[in-house]
Parts: structure tokens; C-alpha cells; sequence
């Protein structure tokens, strides 16, 4: 029992992003709604709105690890570093897509 635990917690270990003396493992779940629910997400959009979503993360130091696109929404789940607060980075997300 003991060596599986120690298994567990290497792995936890290597997911966990660190900083010189911090280790971090902060991730939300994001949903964008437009208003009204418009089938926006579709089309030329779609193919083009993941990679957009990345960049826009990556601008933030942040990453999306998972995220699906629905035809009126989208569900992220997104890794924020700890010294960005998390409105701050959707917000600079849901500004620059509009």
C-alpha cells in the first residue's frame, strides 16, 4: 500500500507546475455564454476559436487543458498560475474575442 502512494504522489508531483520555492496545480472550469444563447459557435468560427483560445491563454501564462465547443457555449478547463487572479484572466480572454 505504501509504494502505491508514493506512485500517486510522484505522479501529482510531475502534473504540478512550480516556481523556484512553489508548487501550483490551480485549475477552473470556464463557461462563455453569449447572450441570448446565439448558435454564434459555429461554421469558419469554429475551426478557428481553439487555437485563438490558446494563444490568448498563453498570453496570461496560463493553458488550456481541456475544453469543448458546443454550438451556443464553451466549457474550458483552464490552468491559472497563482499570481493571476482568475477574473482578470477571463476577462482579458472574453475582451479580446469579442
Amino acid at each position: 500500500m505504501f509504494s502505491s502512494q508514493s506512485r500517486d504522489e510522484e505522479s501529482k508531483r510531475k502534473e504540478c507546475q512550480n516556481w523556484s520555492h512553489t508548487r501550483w496545480d490551480c485549475k477552473y472550469h470556464v463557461v462563455f455564454i453569449p447572450k441570448r444563447r446565439k448558435k454564434l459557435i459555429f461554421g469558419k468560427l469554429r475551426k478557428h476559436i481553439g487555437e485563438v483560445l490558446h494563444d490568448l491563454a498563453n498570453q496570461k501564462e496560463s493553458e488550456i487543458v481541456e475544453g469543448h465547443l458546443m454550438l451556443d457555449h464553451i466549457h474550458m478547463c483552464i490552468s491559472i498560475a497563482p499570481k493571476f487572479s482568475i477574473s482578470h484572466v477571463v476577462g482579458f480572454i472574453k475582451e479580446k474575442v469579442r
